[in-house]
């Protein structure tokens, strides 16, 4: 894969300073401008203060960037042109094309790995949407997740989703799901989901130590760590779920199929509490960010030590 990377970024993989990429998607279009924005420096700053680089991914006019200039980022959040949605399948297209677009965390992945990057920030994954039964919707993000050797920190998968179903095919596609602090699986906006997982790490020293047993001894592909959302923003899980209701019922009046379905939904969620689960998503996002750069400064520690 060709690449082109950000002067930060080419000087920080000169220097050997840690790298943890970054999705777009949540510019393009998961977040409203310029809460975009704020969100994206904000976590670049954290990734910063932990010691590593951000890597924010995004197509340009058909090239793969790692890391962005001022003027790329400025671009997704703005929104004045538009802008792809690009999961792993739409690489090619937007490409050969010479499109735009904000890479969800599925192209993250498959781009990260090419770049050589071992972590990866992002709010929360996708998975197994509610109703699968009718309409098979099951992100292209498990696939990358169990194809790429790429820890992926998240406040788990987004709530908006079916969490069971999403932890069983997480399972079935040997991803492991650990939660950091935690012995159970948070919900993006809230701290618990009534899913327990198997194991947990306490530190970013504990999750390196298994990113090197995963990718070095065995070379296997990514795995999960999921960060329970900061407590003073996150919701209660009650309140979440009477509001997600409301907001699939009015995704499904108005026809909203594919991609559109998470951005609407989030957006919805928004509206409807008032502001509090924008506040939370970007309160998680800086919080998953700063986990990230730890475990990235410790990864390299480790490889550094060996």
């Amino acid at each position: 894969m060709h690449l082109r990377y950000s002067e930060e970024v080419r000087r920080a993989r000169e220097q050997g300073v840690p790298l943890v990429a970054q999705e777009t998607s949540v510019v393009a279009q998961g977040l409203p401008y310029p809460d975009n924005l704020g969100a994206a420096r904000a976590c670049e700053e954290a990734v910063r203060r932990a010691g590593a680089v951000p890597a924010p991914i995004a197509v340009v006019d058909g090239e793969v960037w790692v890391g962005l200039e001022e003027s790329h980022m400025r671009r997704l959040a703005e929104g004045k042109e538009r802008l792809l949605k690009l999961a792993s399948r739409d690489l090619a297209v937007a490409i050969a094309q010479k499109a735009t677009g904000g890479t969800t965390v599925s192209a993250t992945c498959e781009v990260a790995a090419a770049a050589g990057i071992r972590v990866f920030a992002t709010g929360g994954i996708g998975g197994v949407h509610r109703g699968v039964a009718e309409q098979m919707d099951i992100s292209q993000d498990l696939w990358a997740l169990a194809r790429f050797p790429v820890a992926v920190v998240c406040a788990g998968a987004k709530s908006v989703l079916d969490l069971p179903k999403t932890l069983e095919a997480l399972e079935t596609v040997a991803v492991p799901v650990l939660g950091v602090g935690t012995d159970e699986l948070p919900s993006f906006y809230s701290r618990s989901s009534g899913l327990p997982l198997e194991h947990r790490v306490e530190d970013a020293v504990g999750a390196a130590a298994i990113c090197r047993a995963r990718f070095e001894t065995l070379g296997q592909g990514g795995l999960l760590f999921t960060v329970p959302p900061p407590e003073e923003t996150a919701l209660p899980r009650a309140e979440v779920e009477l509001h997600i209701a409301s907001a699939l019922a009015e995704a499904d009046r108005q026809g909203i199929r594919g991609k559109a379905v998470t951005p609407f939904l989030l957006s919805e969620m928004a509206r409807r509490t008032s502001g509090k689960t924008l506040r939370a998503n970007l309160a998680l996002l800086t919080n998953n960010a700063r986990f990230a750069g730890q475990l990235a400064v410790a990864y390299a520690q480790g490889a550094a030590g060996r």
